[in-house]
């Protein structure tokens, strides 16, 4: 275990225990306190919503619109929520509710109701150290000299434990280790260069990007207005939306005015159906934008830093080298990940569906890893569209092999050995018809510890499959991720421990082939759109160990 994992081993540790720790808050779940789920933790889904000037004043509830939001975006957290509204300016008081579990659990209608005002942000998340404390609980709010200001944040800032000793060097005091609350207080502050009038919020949060150059999203509500901002290397998704009047048979809800009703962001696009809203782009890496009753305005895009000296200098790994000419210009860094794993398949980034994505991932890996098979399957259901595209690619029949329980919950510590045996039967059934005599070709979208595909295996062996073979759509992870991602230290990735051909005799299967990371990059590529000149980049440091900052502790 290199000194680096040793680091991240001791901040999980305290995030686990509830001991202070410069991570706390920050959102991602901890997989140490989950063993028996294999699948990775993302962090969090951020929303908000404001009110066109000319729209009616009963047309929208902004509450109710960030409810719908948060729902859709439920995939993305779900251990606690929140939603903060405000009557716009000169309020001196937000109207905000905020609770554990999930969104339909946390939000009644009368609690809805009381939040009232014609704007407002949202957030769902996982938990983190001291696991359901409510002071971590997001949106997180501080009344500044200016009136109140409230943040939603997606991420993780890599270099929290710097910015909060120079908060807490300026006299500031902060109640909790939330990098939420580091960032708000960092907002409340005056930006080095002065302000003539008023609070001049691109300035503010131009000066923390400068100071942290990834990995965030975030979405701001200050009087009647609402801020999104998206880190310099767009790591974590943001995107806008506009409200628009919903068609009838008998034309547009009885409104003749094609005129927007309003504006949302959101953390993806999946979102803005359930809400009656439609996609108008993304926010471009180092982006900050405003919405606000008058509409959509870009104050600002911050530039990606250079690093200071060659990563090679910097790096633990004495064989690493740089690459891509980084130092002369940093490409974007958006987490691959979400293209395989995070993000809701009816979403888009970068002008394309990931549903597509996943589709031609398993296209690729069907070119890259052919096997003889009589029919596709997969583990449901982010790797369904690419076990369909194996299925198109390789001409073999796709058919349903598992029935998943969808009420099952989370899976915790089982207490004895038989438990732990029947962990999977209770969240898969086998469709034994569709099994019987067959050689299957099990198509998964990761493998992290290795701890659930193995059991999925024996279930379909007794079900009557005469072959397994396991596919992954995306390459094997090496490396944990130090941006918002919970992926165990090295020495936990069973990639590390296990080439795939031991791998496929640990787990019982007949073979096991991974998706290469050129096989991954290529999938996302083909259907990038891209409108502006800004070149597409993606981080995939998980996989190669090429992280796209200096990575500070």
């Amino acid at each position: 275990m290199t000194s680096r994992d040793q680091e991240w081993r001791s901040r999980t540790a305290q995030l686990s225990w509830g001991s202070s720790s410069p991570l706390q808050g920050a959102c991602w779940g901890n997989l140490d306190n989950r063993p028996d789920e294999e699948g990775l933790r993302e962090a969090c889904g951020v929303f908000g919503c404001v009110v066109a000037k000319d729209a009616a004043h009963d047309t929208i509830n902004v509450a109710h619109v960030i409810y719908l939001g948060l729902v859709a975006l439920q995939h993305r957290g779900q251990e606690s929520a929140g939603i903060v509204t405000s009557e716009g300016r000169g309020t001196a008081q937000l109207h905000y509710h905020k609770g554990d579990g999930l969104v339909a659990t946390v939000f009644t209608d009368d609690k809805l109701n009381k939040l009232k005002g014609n704007v407002g942000i949202g957030h769902s998340r996982y938990s983190t150290a001291g696991g359901r404390d409510p002071t971590n609980t997001q949106p997180f709010m501080v009344h500044t000299r200016h009136g109140p200001l409230a943040t939603a944040h997606n991420g993780e800032l890599i270099n929290a434990v710097a910015l909060r000793k120079t908060v807490l060097d300026r006299g500031v005091g902060l109640s909790t280790q939330s990098d939420s609350e580091l960032i708000t207080q960092m907002l409340s502050q005056i930006p080095p260069r002065g302000e003539k009038a008023g609070p001049d919020w691109g300035a503010r949060i131009r000066h923390l990007m400068e100071a942290t150059p990834t990995a965030y999203s975030l979405v701001l509500l200050h009087e009647d207005k609402i801020y999104g901002v998206r880190d310099p290397f767009g790591n974590r998704p943001l995107c806008i939306g506009r409200l628009m009047p919903i068609k009838t048979a008998y034309g547009t809800d009885g409104m003749d005015s094609p005129k927007p009703l309003g504006w949302v962001l959101s953390s993806e696009s999946c979102a803005f159906q359930s809400v009656g809203g439609t996609l108008m782009r993304e926010v471009y890496p180092g982006e900050i934008v405003e919405l606000g009753p008058e509409g959509v305005r870009s104050l600002d895009i911050v530039p990606r830093p250079k690093p200071a000296k060659p990563f090679s200098e910097a790096h633990e790994d004495p064989n690493h080298t740089d690459h891509a000419d980084i130092l002369h210009s940093p490409p974007p860094a958006f987490c691959i990940f979400e293209y395989v794993y995070f993000a809701r398949a009816d979403s888009v980034y970068e002008g394309q569906q990931v549903y597509s994505v996943r589709q031609r991932c398993g296209r690729q890996l069907a070119i890259e890893s052919p096997v003889e098979a009589d029919i596709i399957s997969t583990v449901p259901e982010s790797a369904t569209p690419a076990a369909m595209g194996f299925s198109l690619q390789s001409g073999i029949p796709y058919v349903e092999v598992l029935c998943k329980n969808r009420y099952v919950g989370r899976s915790f510590i089982q207490p004895d050995t038989r438990s732990r045996q029947l962990a999977v039967a209770k969240k898969f059934g086998a469709l034994t018809e569709n099994l019987a005599g067959r050689r299957v070709v099990l198509v998964d979208d990761s493998i992290v510890r290795g701890t659930t595909v193995g059991p999925i295996i024996r279930l379909l062996r007794q079900a009557g499959a005469r072959e397994v073979h396991i596919r992954i759509a995306s390459p094997p992870i090496h490396h944990p991720c130090y941006m918002g991602i919970n992926i165990p230290t090295r020495g936990e990735l069973i990639a590390n421990k296990k080439p795939p051909e031991e791998l496929a005799k640990f787990v019982g299967a007949d073979s096991l082939a991974y998706l290469s990371i050129d096989g991954l990059v290529k999938a996302v590529k083909d259907g990038v759109v891209s409108k502006t000149c800004t070149p597409s980049g993606h981080c995939t440091a998980c996989l190669d160990g090429k992280y796209p900052v200096h990575l500070e502790w």
